[in-house]
């Protein structure tokens, strides 16, 4: 028996005739309308009612196999059913089998080829229409063109493709031939928008071009107006990246300049006035310097100071220093018998309307500020030095050490000192729900109390 299906639905209105009387497999030869025989469709059961029950996810895989452009694909796919429908109901949790295996790379193959055809459309102005050309890998017109209604259902459009073409009004879609590439439309403005954008994004330090074509395949760079650029933008990539480099790092620029020949705390923190190695220095109300005991066995580091430390030039006074002293009551530290102080000595900040929003000090502000860290640590020398967030690990331990990963490590410095990293009393108050507060609280108390006991 011959049975043509030229699409989804057709095959799976033939199936349930089929199924409904009792044809196996092995009498079924499918067709999907490219084969010419006098016989296709000649004995094809009625559509009746059948006494089987198909399971909701063969189906869902079937509507994507069906656009595959694998001629044998009606007949797998029948297989398959027939074989769910007598005896094997749980065959698709079978990947080992012949018939699953392919089905699946089938469905992976038309899911990735439908993915690449929403990326890769361009539209372009042909009066008030706006028309696409694209050669996809598989049939797979009907199974995309609901997104694109979606996504521009203001817009009256047409995807041509060489095997079928979808047009949509701005009420309904409707699907017609084929049509060759040579009937595309020709480029248009937008094509400038196009390229102008792509170079923008274009990030020349991350360049892999085996990926790329992986990912752009070349044979659809005739239809996207930013790959005409391709070339321009890989022979300006090492340019870029050294420009690109020089302007994230910067001159080199140190406190080290700026420390005094004679130090203790009053002398560092009396010269820590007039540093300058960094921009916080200007917008920031004043420098904001450790405080405490210059014999403590234990230095808290924080990152930098909040708006209120930095009004008042002390360190931990706001909203998280009321969590940080509430803390390490719990873990049964006196704060006055403890050194506090952060990586970075100014407020880095961005206004927003009236308020000043905190901003993370990146690692150039985090090294220019290190000597003043350093100093603070070797006139102090504490026997534990508690790193209050990521920014103050980095500025203790490096950059090599994992914050989310080592988070209560007992890590040892070279100065015979112990380490260990803990949550920022800020991180705290930033917890996405109440549970999620209480828990980063009881690792913050649980860590500070670590200190404590290697403190002695």
């Amino acid at each position: 028996m011959i049975v043509t299906a030229a699409n989804f639905d057709e095959w799976r209105t033939a199936c349930r005739g089929l199924l409904a009387s009792e044809v196996p497999p092995s009498a079924v030869h499918f067709t999907d309308g490219t084969e010419a025989s006098l016989f296709a469709g000649e004995g094809i059961p009625p559509a009746t009612s059948s006494k089987y029950c198909v399971p909701p996810p063969f189906l869902a895989l079937a509507e994507k196999v069906a656009c595959h452009r694998e001629p044998q694909r009606w007949a797998r796919l029948y297989r398959a059913l027939w074989r769910l429908t007598h005896g094997e109901p749980h065959l698709l949790d079978l990947a080992t089998d012949d018939d699953v295996h392919w089905l699946a790379r089938a469905e992976k193959a038309v899911r990735r080829d439908a993915h690449k055809m929403k990326a890769f459309v361009r539209f372009r102005r042909v009066g008030e229409h706006f028309v696409a050309w694209h050669r996809p890998d598989h049939r797979i017109v009907r199974l995309t063109a609901s997104f694109f209604a979606r996504r521009f259902p203001e817009m009256h459009w047409s995807i041509l493709t060489p095997d079928e073409s979808v047009t949509w009004d701005g009420d309904q879609l409707h699907f017609g031939p084929g049509v060759p590439a040579k009937d595309a439309p020709p480029p248009d403005v937008l094509e400038g928008l196009w390229k102008t954008y792509y170079r923008a994004t274009f990030n020349p330090a991350r360049i892999k071009l085996k990926m790329m074509k992986k990912e752009l395949p070349v044979r659809h760079w005739p239809t996207l107006p930013e790959t005409a650029i391709i070339a321009d933008l890989l022979a300006e990539a090492p340019v870029r990246v050294a420009e690109m480099v020089a302007h994230a790092e910067g001159p080199a620029r140190s406190a080290a300049a700026f420390l005094p020949p004679h130090r203790d705390l009053a002398s560092l923190r009396e010269a820590a006035t007039g540093c300058t190695a960094c921009d916080l220095c200007g917008p920031a109300t004043q420098t904001v310097f450790g405080e405490g005991k210059a014999d403590a066995r234990i230095v808290l580091v924080g990152e930098q100071p909040g708006d209120q430390e930095d009004r008042e030039g002390r360190p931990f006074l706001g909203p998280a220093g009321e969590v940080l002293n509430a803390a390490m009551h719990a873990a049964g530290l006196d704060r006055g018998a403890v050194y506090v102080t952060n990586a970075v000595k100014h407020f880095k900040f961005s206004m927003s309307g009236l308020f000043r929003q905190h901003r993370t000090a990146d690692v150039r502000e985090v090294n220019a500020c290190q000597p003043w860290l350093a100093a603070e640590l070797d006139l102090i020398r504490p026997a534990v030095v508690v790193c209050l967030g990521a920014t103050a690990t980095q500025a203790v331990l490096g950059r090599p050490f994992r914050f989310a990963d080592r988070r209560g490590e007992v890590v040892p410095l070279e100065s015979h000192a112990r380490a260990i990293a803990t949550y920022h009393p800020a991180a705290v108050l930033r917890a996405p729900t109440p549970e999620r507060a209480a828990e980063m609280r009881a690792d913050l108390i649980r860590h500070l109390a670590v200190a404590r006991g290697l403190a002695g």
